[in-house]
Order: C-alpha cells, then structure tokens, then sequence
C-alpha cells in the first residue's frame, strides 16, 4: 500500500505504540482488501465499551481495559495503553443491553458496574456515547460525498443511500484503528464505480406505508445479495422512518450496503445518472405478487396468535414513530400476558419523556429501552414465544437467533396486539 508521511509517522510509533498498532491493523486490513491506499476520514462510528462476562473475565486475568482494547479493538494480541483521546468525531453504536433495565434483560449488577467503567473510559477519550444503531437521527450527519468508517448494517445502507456519504460496512478493530488515526482503507463504496447501480425494479404497485418499504427491501435484499440495486416508478417521497425500515431489511435477508431510488437519493437524480451510463445487469418488477410471497415468507415463523412479546424500534425508533405509538396506546392498557417494549436512542428517549410520551406508555402498560435491542442483547420477557413486530430485519433475526415465532405487520396491528394479547 502506498503510504503518506504522516501515516507512516503513524505505523512508526511516532504518536506511540496504540496508534501504531492501529496503524498496522489499516495496513494489513487493508492489504487484505486489495486497497491501493488509505483514505482520510474525520467520522467514525463503532463500538468501543466492554459489556459481556466474557470481556470482564478477559480484563481481570489479562491485563484489565488495556488489555481488552488492545485485543477486542485493535487485534494486537501485545497490550498497548488505551488512548488518551480519539483522533475523530467518534460515535458510539448500541450496547448488549439496556442499562437502566439490566434486571428485564438478565444482565448481573457485576456486569452493569464493569460497563460502567468501559462507558467512563470511552467517554474520557471522546467517543460520543449516542449508544444507538441510528447515529444519523442524534447528531451525526455526515454530508455527501463525505468519507465514513461506520459499523451496524442498517446505519451504513441509511448513510450511503439516502444521505450519499461514503463508507463500507466496518466492523469493531477497523473503526477503533479509524478512530485513532483518521484512516481507512480506500476501496468499495468509497470510490465510484461501486457505488453504480447494477440491477433495477420497477415498481407496479405503490410503496407508501413504512411495511410496504419494510417489504419492498426484503424482497430486494433477498434478490440482489450484495449488489447495488435501482428503483424506479416511486409515487410518495419516503420519509425517514421507510428509507431507515426500508434500508434495514435489504441489508439483513440480502447484504445491500447502498441503493439508488430515482428521483430521491443523492447519486440518482436520473436512471442514467445511478446506473452511470452502464446497462443494468437485470430487471425485474415489483408488484402485488411479489409483496404477497414476501409478506407471506417473513410470517413463514408465525402459527400460534397469542402474543407474549410486542417488540417496536428496530432500527431504533424516532421521535415520529414514538409519538405515533403514544397515539395509538393512548387511553388503552397493554394486555396483562403480553409485554412491550420500544427501543430508541438515548437522546430520543429524552425528548420524548418531555413530551409526555413516555408517560402515556409507561401508563398504558409499556416500557421505551434505550441502548440496545432483543436482537444485540438475546434478551425478550420472560417466557416469550410469540413476538410481534413492524420490522422487516426484526422478524428475519429473532426467529433464528432466540428460537421465536414472530408476526411481522404494521405499528398500529403491533400496538392491537399488545393491548389484546392476540395477533389478529
């Protein structure tokens, strides 16, 4: 790889033995890659904090935090001191568990106060502890065309598509290294040819609530794999929650980490204009068949119509769609054998407490999380079989991860559940 001065400044120790380590992870991760060189970033979004027994156990009989950084986020098997500060904006993305709910979640007071330790000593470098898989809905907003190193699925297809910033989907050691150094291997959607669509959809029905979306990319995900698709023949602009509901299921029953809707998204103003010019690989249309067999494949793990478990915020929900749930549960009680939880951001979490919102749902029976969700932390109520969810992503993963039947439909036939313990 072809190297600046300052960055081999880096690699040689000059700014000291962690950031060389993270220098040498870039080097070899991207020599993996085939990348030519690096390239600059000043955004990074990852993960950071120690939140499992396994970690705790690692830090007390290998060294403490040092020791579990060096290992779990720079890949050196020698532990170097954690960093005083990061080199760049840094956001941090959700947790295993909500900790102001361990109890709900089965999570020991022990693990609590070792995470509490974690978060301090990632907040004194200067990670932003937003702790959500949507960072783009609480402050960071990277502008088109500017360079990322982001984890979390969802956030990468949501910033790279809808807001036409530039990133591949990293992971834990790459964004800790970016973090310290500023760098990222140069390759995939940062350059420009593979970002162009490959494939198209034609669209012959409309696409207007957030499950049609949340449809729509299943179905799309589950075709493409990961290629870059384009849609065409869109009537009503989407607005976040659909792209974000949208963009999350094509990266979870497909691997999409970016997108192009003609008319909507930043590199896709013309059909000619996503494509490049180039002549797509393959057509197909999108209509009310397809949304049928789709709809019916993600209820493929739904049989019996109880509900234990009524699972909203996946990827997080925005203040819109709390203040829609709050709507929708207001003056009614949450059904005595079925439990309900809503995961969102921190920094929402606030707002909508001064609202009221969260009062008219704790009142109803409910209860908003923050941090986490029943996919990160394997944590649903206890003896939960059935769940209901809006989410596309959500009733692909929790089936397979916690062995769960799981009813996949609107916000509103999710908040009907809850309060009637039945899916109807």
């Amino acid at each position: 790889m072809r190297l600046s001065d300052e960055e081999k400044a880096m690699r040689d120790g000059r700014d000291g033995p962690t950031v060389a380590a993270a220098m040498d992870l870039l080097i070899r991760y991207g020599q993996a890659l085939g990348a030519q060189e690096l390239v600059p970033t000043r955004n990074v979004c990852g993960t950071v904090t120690a939140s499992t027994p396994f970690m705790r156990d690692f830090a007390a009989t290998k060294g403490g935090l040092d020791a579990v950084f060096s290992e779990f986020n720079l890949d050196s098997a020698t532990v170097v001191p954690l960093p005083e500060r990061v080199r760049v904006f840094t956001s941090h993305l959700q947790l295993g568990f909500d900790p102001h709910h361990p109890a709900d979640m089965g999570v020991s007071e022990q693990i609590v106060q070792f995470y509490a330790r974690s978060e301090a000593m990632a907040a004194r470098m200067g990670v932003q502890m937003m702790n959500t898989c949507t960072p783009y809905q609480v402050g960071n907003l990277p502008a088109r065309g500017e360079h990322c190193a982001w984890m979390e699925s969802s956030a990468v297809i949501y910033i790279n598509s809808v807001l036409g910033a530039r990133t591949n989907a990293e992971g834990r050691e790459s964004t800790s290294a970016a973090m310290l150094t500023g760098r990222i291997p140069n390759w995939g959607y940062h350059l420009d040819a593979p970002r162009r669509a490959t494939h198209g959809v034609e669209l012959t029905i409309p696409v207007e609530t957030v499950e049609d979306w949340g449809l729509l990319g299943y179905w799309m995900g589950d075709w493409v794999q990961d290629r870059v698709p384009v849609v065409w023949g869109l009537g009503e602009v989407p607005n976040l929650p659909r792209l974000k509901h949208f963009g999350a299921a094509a990266s979870s029953s497909g691997g999409v980490e970016m997108y192009h809707l003609v008319g909507v998204t930043p590199e896709a103003a013309t059909l000619e204009m996503a494509t490049g010019g180039r002549a797509l690989g393959e057509v197909r249309r999108y209509g009310r068949l397809e949304r049928e067999a789709t709809f019916e494949k993600i209820n493929a793990h739904g049989q019996d119509r109880g509900v234990d478990y009524v699972m909203l915020g996946c990827p997080h929900y925005s203040i819109e769609q709390i203040w829609e749930a709050a709507q929708l549960l207001e003056g009614r009680r949450v059904h005595a054998n079925t439990a309900l939880w809503i995961w969102t951001p921190r920094a929402i979490k606030s707002l909508a407490d001064r609202n009221g919102y969260t009062r008219i749902i704790e009142e109803a029976g409910g209860r908003i999380m923050t941090d986490s969700c029943s996919a990160m932390s394997r944590a649903v109520p206890p003896g939960t079989r059935v769940v209901a969810l809006d989410s596309a992503k959500q009733a692909h993963y929790l089936p397979a991860i916690l062995g769960v039947q799981a009813w996949f439909g609107t916000t509103e036939q999710c908040i009907d559940a809850a309060c009637t313990g039945r899916w109807m």
